[in-house]
């Protein structure tokens, strides 16, 4: 198979160039215009200074957590005429009804919420609610990541801050959070100031990279800016989480030489030292663009790995889950759904497993499942739900009694849908 190029200047070109590989005409087209199926951003063809623009998604983009006692907590982008807002709801009863919003930010600001950067919402050790979030600026894929706290149960707010120290107008964008055992808030993000760099020099530079800030005052202040790797996806959303072993792990699409997007894997430090990261999944992809799918990460207790992502294996495209003991190799890959499939999340509680993923049929999206009871040994297929427009992607949270989907679409507005675990 030759390495794809998504070169061309209009998306007929495009999708014509894949269908003459041999991909299944579907398959393109749900990887390049999910945002006019299902109202979320598909792949960008935006290689080497960001050649098109895929038509405005939807932003339906939304945070979902839960906190200590049970409740549902949603953040989401709210206009105002121009105007825009993060807005924050509540539910007590698994998603059957939710408080009204309220507004966040003491001032509008610009604010990213698509599917791959939608904001960003977790609960500290001791209640803290911290939000990060996409900032866009002016100039066309430039943004900063800003980051408010509340330290009184979401009663009120801060002022947003500016993660990165680095103020260039430049990207900065695709937030990422975890935090630690020990309450350090980890922020990672793409970050072009290698590219610009490279340029002046006239040199080539593939990709992006990828950075992160680490503060240890709950959000007060935050230490950085720390270089993860050179030549990341330049807008695939980075997997981040915390291990069983308090580690902050970092998953995320990498564009290995001479232009293979698989993905790579790192330990993320408070002190910002970070080993060279290792490759993650191995499908050789060639492609001379971002396809804007980035990757799922969960960990079991024992220090399983769990991971998903979108990927061509051949003339084979879709989404593929794998699993990784502690110390042994990735073990085979397995394809989720039919070639329609796109962008998974993992949850693990205890020995269930859980994954879903978005589907489209030609006519609507379902959120598809797959569930294992004994660790991955054996699994179940299912249909979580479905919406005839356009849609979020899927999260998956652990709740009171177990696993749920959170999922926000334009039709329903924001669903939660406990996940079963058995076949009724």
């Amino acid at each position: 198979m030759r390495p794809l190029s998504f070169q061309a200047c209009t998306m007929q070109q495009i999708v014509n160039s894949i269908r003459t590989r041999g991909w299944p005409a579907l398959a393109a087209l749900a990887m390049l215009t999910s945002g006019a199926a299902s109202g979320t951003a598909g792949a960008q063809a935006m290689p080497q200074g960001h050649t098109m623009k895929p038509a405005k998604p939807a932003e339906l983009g939304t945070a979902a957590a839960i906190d200590a006692r049970g409740a549902i907590w949603t953040v989401s982008k709210e206009l105002d005429g121009a105007a825009q807002y993060l807005v924050l709801r509540k539910s007590d009863d698994d998603g059957a009804s939710w408080s009204a919003p309220t507004r966040i930010l003491s001032e509008p600001e610009a604010i990213a919420a698509d599917g791959e950067s939608r904001p960003k919402l977790l609960f500290g050790p001791k209640g803290e609610f911290y939000i990060s979030y996409s900032k866009p600026l002016a100039k066309p894929y430039t943004g900063d990541v800003r980051f408010i706290r509340s330290l009184d149960g979401g009663h009120t707010f801060s002022a947003p801050v500016t993660v990165h120290a680095d103020r260039a107008i430049i990207t900065h964008r695709f937030d990422a959070m975890t935090i630690d055992p020990q309450g350090r808030i980890y922020v990672a993000w793409i970050d072009k100031r290698d590219v610009e760099q490279a340029r002046a020099r006239q040199q080539d530079y593939s990709g992006a990279a990828v950075y992160y800030a680490m503060s240890d005052d709950r959000g007060t202040s935050f230490h950085g800016d720390y270089k993860v790797a050179d030549h990341s996806c330049e807008c695939c959303r980075i997997a981040f989480t915390t291990s069983p072993d308090g580690k902050a792990m970092a998953l995320w699409r990498h564009v290995f030489a001479p232009n293979v997007r698989d993905h790579a894997l790192a330990e993320l430090t408070p002190s910002g030292a970070v080993a060279t990261p290792t490759r993650a999944t191995f499908d050789d992809w060639h492609v001379d663009a971002c396809p804007h799918q980035g990757p799922a990460l969960a960990y079991a207790a024992d220090g399983t790995r769990h991971q998903a992502w979108f990927t061509v294996k051949g003339e084979d495209g879709g989404v593929y889950y794998a699993s990784a003991a502690p110390g042994k190799p990735l073990g085979a890959p397995v394809k989720l759904g039919s070639d329609q499939a796109d962008h998974a999340a993992i949850a693990v509680d205890g020995r269930n497993i859980v994954l879903a993923w978005r589907q489209f049929n030609g006519k609507a999206t379902a959120i598809m499942g797959r569930v294992s009871r004994d660790a991955g040994q054996t699994w179940r297929e299912t249909e979580l739900a479905s919406t005839a427009q356009a849609s979020d992607h899927p999260q998956l949270l652990q709740g009171r009694s177990g696993i749920v989907l959170v999922w926000r679409t334009a039709a329903e507005g924001v669903r939660v849908v406990p996940v079963k675990l058995e076949e009724k």
